[in-house]
């Protein structure tokens, strides 16, 4: 019985952990037509022999207008209802307690041309840190925000704490928590 116990908790533990997701929207003109959408997840692996990775993306607009990832190299991309699956072949094994910091960068175009918009980070793998942010143009401020968690039907709206103004005259609006939920959809939602 604890073999199996063991095998089971083993198994739902997945193949990696995610100790640090911070992500950043770049949103680089007011009308909202190019952006660029930065990553970092630093990655414990779980399991030994790991020699893939996985990313997923969704939204309007051409949202894999440009896409780079290091290390690895993305080898295949398939569409599963209204996201992208992305493959990236690791180029090498990692094994059990193995970290790893993976940057991602896609481009985006036509992808941010309305009042309200938004953009998510689904929770996967078991996640530690989540840091969620947009960069507004200077002519462009966002007006108010609100980070919606989709599983737990709840929403915030993001205070002044949250706001903060750039060197360069840009605006800067991030979410942040170290209470990540697992499997949930955290949606950071704007007027500008």
């Amino acid at each position: 019985m604890r073999l199996t116990a063991w095998i089971t908790h083993r198994s739902e533990q997945g193949v990696y952990e995610i100790l640090n997701y911070d992500s950043t929207l770049e949103l680089l003109d007011p009308t909202g037509q190019t952006a660029i959408f930065h990553k970092r997840q630093q990655v414990r692996f779980l399991q030994d022999n790991v020699i893939a990775f996985e990313d997923f993306v969704w939204g309007d607009g051409d949202i894999l207008a440009e896409y780079r990832c290091s290390p690895g190299v993305a080898v295949d991309r398939y569409q599963d209802g209204d996201r992208w699956n992305i493959l990236i072949s690791l180029r090498e094994t990692k094994s059990r307690g193995d970290v790893t910091d993976f940057h991602i960068e896609r481009t985006i175009t036509d992808g941010f041309a309305q009042q309200d918009e938004w953009y998510q980070a689904e929770i996967r793998h078991p996640t530690r840190r989540l840091r969620m942010a947009v960069i507004f143009p200077e002519a462009r401020k966002c007006q108010r925000a609100s980070l919606h968690e989709r599983k737990r039907n709840r929403m915030q709206v993001l205070g002044p704490e949250c706001f903060h103004q750039l060197a360069d005259g840009r605006q800067l609006v991030e979410f942040e928590t170290t209470h990540v939920r697992h499997l949930e959809m955290y949606t950071l939602r704007w007027t500008w």
